[in-house]
């Protein structure tokens, strides 16, 4: 995998999702598995920035995927996505809760 560096003003430019997911009991592994494999394809898409997934430590079944997007036109093109849409078909049956926010940045530096 490529080695990414951005600055602070890059990285507060863009259009940010934070999304929160929990896995219904059970398939805890299967959606860590599944948030490992969109990494790839993912990080390639020409409008993404940074998809970061995080698991907690405290609750093995919530999921934080931290995504930023060149613009708000990034997210929309990563939604029409093969991997994108076989994530959810598979993945968002399989959770107790979705959570997605986007979020712009409004402090500049």
């Amino acid at each position: 995998m490529t080695q990414l560096t951005f600055g602070f003003n890059e990285l507060n430019q863009g259009f940010v999702v934070a999304i929160q997911l929990e896995a219904n009991p059970g398939e805890e592994e299967r959606l860590a598995t599944s948030l490992q494999e969109l990494i790839g394809p993912t990080m390639a898409e020409p409008g993404v920035k940074l998809f970061l997934p995080y698991r907690s430590q405290t609750d093995t079944k919530v999921f934080f995927v931290y995504e930023l997007y060149v613009d708000e036109a990034g997210w929309a093109a990563h939604q029409q996505t093969s991997h994108f849409k076989a994530f959810v078909d598979e993945m968002v049956p399989r959770l107790a809760r979705r959570e997605r926010v986007p979020f712009v940045p409004f402090a500049r530096i």
